[in-house]
């Protein structure tokens, strides 16, 4: 009777810490994603006009800015089957992320998402071709039902490649938060807190890709926005113990609000790792943000998003507040002009630094 009681304690426990778990959202996922340390294009369309196409991507079918009543912000709404590309004419690297949010709409309302491909190509934006395979080498991935399908291919090998699918659904009314990471030929997918492929030589050898499209056929009607494409890999304990300083992209942030974003976990947690290994490190934790809205409102906002970062750091990570002090200088030390998309992404930034 003992052992079951005991049993029966245990389980409850976990069950509590499970459900806990799962409100704050992060703390259960397998979600590893780091954005890149340099962000080379960025799109939010939040200059772009109404009912407008977007001047930094490039297309053969037609879309438009639109508004949602169930999503905040300005989303761009592909209307039409053909290719869709972010304009993004530097060097991706060897190692890049993508990110984007969407919700994968379709003309007939269904729940299930089918009629989407996401690509990345080696070739030109200015001769971006057409079909099943297009540029010198590629990779894809194909939602379809139930099912997220991918294969790569290239001209070294004929045309062929490799090839499979994993079980996992999307839903037309539902906005997923999209990332890609690539490492060499190392592919990871992810949607949301679940990473959904995870391939180690899911790209083909010998091919520099520096291309993201988008196709869709005429019943596939999606929004995307918040798109990112970032290069390298941050190395945050090099970054921090022998240059003092790490800038991060990682930690997102709900608009106008110091309630992170459940992405923001895997860099909380290098950052916590690296404290935790040097426990003779103390640091500040400086938020950042572009020039948009009110000069007061911004630093506000900036010093109550340090606070949170450090709250985190206390509360699911361990690390001793003692360590560690905040400050916020909202848009008043910017590393670039707010004169772009891509210059405002670069100044919205927590930064840490060694005391």
């Amino acid at each position: 009777m003992k052992r079951n009681s005991f049993l029966f304690l245990l389980s409850t426990v976990l069950c509590i810490n499970l459900a806990n778990a799962q409100e704050n959202n992060y703390i259960v996922s397998k979600y590893d994603f780091i954005p890149g340390e340099k962000i080379i294009f960025y799109d939010d369309f939040a200059t772009e006009s109404i009912g407008d196409f977007p001047v930094q991507w490039i297309t053969n079918g037609s879309g438009e800015i639109v508004t949602s009543g169930n999503f905040p912000g300005r989303w761009f709404q592909i209307t039409k089957g053909g290719y869709y590309m972010p304009e993004a004419r530097k060097d991706f690297t060897d190692n890049f992320t993508i990110e984007f949010d969407m919700v994968p709409l379709n003309i007939d309302n269904s729940e299930s998402v089918f009629g989407i491909d996401l690509f990345l190509l080696t070739g030109s934006l200015d001769e971006p071709g057409y079909g099943g395979q297009p540029g010198q080498a590629g990779f894809k991935i194909k939602p379809d039902n139930e099912n997220i399908f991918w294969n790569n291919w290239s001209e070294k090998r004929e045309w062929q490649g490799d090839n499979g699918g994993v079980e996992y659904k999307f839903k037309t009314s539902n906005k997923y938060h999209i990332a890609l990471w690539v490492q060499k030929q190392r592919v990871r997918f992810y949607a949301n807190e679940s990473k959904v492929l995870d391939l180690p030589r899911g790209l083909q050898a010998g091919y520099k890709y520096s291309i993201f499209r988008i196709e869709t056929n005429d019943e596939a009607t999606p929004i995307i926005s918040n798109f990112r494409i970032a290069a390298g890999l941050p190395d945050m304990r090099s970054k921090l113990i022998t240059n003092g300083k790490i800038i991060s992209y990682g930690i997102q942030f709900d608009v106008n609000s110091d309630k992170m974003k459940p992405e923001s976990y895997p860099t909380l947690k290098e950052i916590a790792t690296v404290l935790t290994e040097n426990p003779a490190i103390r640091i500040k934790i400086d938020g950042h943000t572009d020039a948009d809205g009110d000069e007061v409102s911004n630093l506000d906002l900036s010093k109550r998003r340090a606070a949170s970062v450090k709250n985190e750091l206390v509360a699911k990570f361990g690390v001793d507040a003692q360590r560690m002090e905040t400050d916020g200088k909202g848009e008043l030390a910017p590393l670039v002009p707010n004169d772009s998309a891509v210059n405002k992404a670069k100044n919205r930034r927590v930064e840490f630094i060694k005391l």
